[in-house]
């Protein structure tokens, strides 16, 4: 029987997983005051198409970001290594997800990750870069983008392509619907990855508090590891 060498499969699953964690939280708002000033100053010499590109994008993105708070579920398949799908929640700086391994719950204080196989509750500081620190290298700014729309039978495609100097994600397609404007999927290409989010059950409103309270008797006989004070 010929022997089969795994370490580059698990290296490989590794950095998918990895990517699959920028992907799900690359849309969480990064655009400090300072930006959103800078931007505002900025010379306004976009084409009509971009225009048009930033407007649909905007008003997508704060459904999903806004005050109101959103949910939806996504399914992603990383170059048939890294399969998964759940639910996310947001609201404001508050999140939560659930996937096929893992429960994350975020109050917008802290952050507690479950990893239901192994039974164990990891709790981070909510802004602390050290619970993703390969995600937080890969934050997303919509400045750092410039914004071009096309017309599809699916609906608006609106790709995002890294302006000259920016490093991590290099480009985006988001396909939009065209009357309601949801997100159906987002392309994202990263370094030498490339990945397609499928959308599904998007709803943007009555997204209630009390999903982002961490549910401690549920995970009663967990390990907890507590990281804030690392």
């Amino acid at each position: 029987m010929r022997k089969v060498d795994i370490f580059p499969i698990i290296v490989w699953k590794r950095w998918a997983f990895l990517f699959l964690l920028i992907v799900v939280g690359l849309f969480s708002p990064q655009l400090t005051s300072a930006q959103s000033k800078k931007a505002k100053s900025a010379p306004q010499e976009q084409s009509a198409n971009a225009r048009q590109a930033r407007q649909i994008f905007d008003r997508t993105y704060q459904m999903v970001f806004g005050a109101q708070g959103s949910t939806l579920h996504y399914a992603v398949n990383i170059i048939g290594i890294y399969k998964t799908e759940g639910t996310i929640w947001y609201k404001g700086k508050k999140s939560k997800f659930v996937d096929e391994k893992y429960n994350a719950f975020s109050d917008g204080v802290t952050y507690y990750l479950v990893e239901r196989k192994k039974k164990t509750v990891t709790i981070y500081d909510a802004n602390s870069d050290k619970r993703d620190k390969y995600a937080t290298k890969f934050k997303f700014e919509p400045e750092n983008f410039l914004y071009s729309i096309a017309d599809s039978d699916e609906g608006f495609i609106i790709t995002l392509k890294a302006k000259k100097g920016v490093k991590g994600i290099k480009e985006i397609h988001a396909l939009i619907d065209k009357k309601t404007r949801y997100p159906l999927s987002l392309r994202v290409k990263l370094g030498i990855f490339s990945t397609t989010v499928k959308i599904s059950n998007f709803k943007s409103g009555n997204i209630s508090d009390d999903l982002f309270v961490f549910p401690r008797q549920k995970y009663q006989g967990y390990q907890i590891i507590d990281k804030r004070n690392e």
